[in-house]
């Protein structure tokens, strides 16, 4: 077990002012790379429940007709700078694809502010539930000023300057502006739909039904949807904190695992271009002759 910690170790004994990047690169791609996949999967999902959000998305019809597409273009975009860092060509090309698809639309920066903070607070809050240890302090910090850096790339003003400010605003714009609306409901249902399809046929009803398990009351509020049973509830949460006390028995990785990895990952088999990901075309984007193929599996 000693081995299963030494990363850890090694994180606390960071200057994290200096050193957030490598700590969250460590803690999302070698520490917990499943977790922070499904956290950051719910994180965007939480912002469905912000009408002004899940309207918009609606609208754009990304997220409804698309929802495959969508999901994947996302979770590349965002993929490329962990991977390569802020200053890279390619973490360039996916900041400024992201900042030419949020300037097509008019989106207010108190939305975009509370976005942020759900990519900061529900990894911190999923790992803290159900990973095979919590974030450490180290962690938790590296993730603040990782997000207040992607924030200032993408022209986002007063952002929270600590983890402790990502949560309060997270949790006073939730309590003003959770409602129901029917298209961010059409959109939330679409992505319960994708989450199923990854999975075979007859086991779809269950996985949704193991979704909404997951989420908290305020959502289900915003969303209409029935409150799922206690014991469902229990049986879901607690196969998860089950996984995480297997996950803490096994070696540690020894190679990083990247989004672009993920068996949930479907519209890209040949490889793709960064600067060809997203929604809107970009004038003499070239197809994908850059391969960016799978390698290796989840933890």
């Amino acid at each position: 077990m000693a081995a299963r910690f030494d990363r850890l170790r090694f994180i606390e004994g960071r200057n994290v002012e200096k050193d957030w990047l490598k700590i969250y690169r460590l803690a999302s791609t070698r520490e917990f790379p499943w977790d922070f996949t499904r956290a950051l999967e719910l994180a965007l999902y939480r912002t469905y429940a912000v009408p002004s959000i899940g309207r918009l998305l609606a609208q754009t019809a990304e997220m409804t007709e698309r929802t495959q597409k969508r999901y994947d273009d996302t979770a590349l975009l965002l993929d490329a700078i962990v991977e390569h860092g802020f200053d890279s060509e390619q973490g360039r090309t996916a900041i400024r694809r992201i900042n030419q698809m949020h300037g097509a639309y008019d989106i207010s920066d108190d939305d975009m502010r509370y976005v942020l903070c759900t990519f900061v607070v529900v990894p911190k809050r999923w790992l803290d539930a159900f990973g095979w240890r919590p974030l450490s302090p180290q962690e938790r910090d590296a993730c603040a000023l990782y997000y207040q850096t992607l924030g200032r790339h993408m022209g986002i003003k007063d952002i929270p300057r600590s983890y402790d400010e990502f949560e309060r605003y997270l949790n006073e714009y939730e309590a003003a502006h959770f409602a129901w609306d029917a298209d961010a409901r059409r959109v939330s249902d679409a992505t319960l739909e994708l989450m199923a399809s990854w999975y075979p046929r007859p086991l779809r009803p269950a996985v949704r039904k193991a979704t909404l398990a997951l989420l908290d009351e305020p959502l289900l509020r915003a969303f209409h949807y029935e409150q799922p049973s206690a014991l469902l509830s229990r049986a879901v949460r607690g196969a998860l904190r089950l996984r995480g006390r297997v996950v803490r028995w096994l070696p540690p990785r020894r190679a990083p695992h990247y989004a672009r990895q993920n068996r949930e990952i479907k519209c890209y088999p040949d490889g793709y271009e960064v600067a060809d990901l997203g929604t809107t075309p970009v004038p003499g984007a070239r197809g994908c002759p850059v391969r960016h193929l799978a390698e290796g599996t989840g933890e």
